[in-house]
């Protein structure tokens, strides 16, 4: 199972989010999630705002188009990515 599926224009990703890191960047996979570094702490939803900023970023969108699926209080998460303009290595369109 890959980390990420697309539904027509929208890309869903699997994240496994590691707050507190000393940059901010995709990782390596961890089964079906890859591993996201973030520099925020997880408190009072910072980490949160900064994988929504940084997602949106790495695929060329404003942050409006990213959606929180799942996961708010969890370090699983899973995005929806509305129409991604760009994507990072290891992402394919299929």
């Amino acid at each position: 199972m890959t980390w990420y599926r697309w539904d027509g224009e929208d890309l869903t990703l699997n994240l496994r989010v590691q707050p507190r890191a000393r940059r901010d960047g995709f990782a390596e996979p961890i089964g079906d999630a890859v591993k996201v570094q973030l520099r925020a702490p997880p408190v009072d939803g910072r980490a949160n705002a900064s994988l929504i900023a940084f997602v949106a970023k790495a695929f060329g969108v404003p942050r409006a188009q990213v959606t929180l699926l799942s996961g708010e209080h969890s370090r699983s998460k899973r995005l929806r990515i509305q129409a991604p303009r760009a994507l990072p290595d290891g992402i394919e369109r299929d």
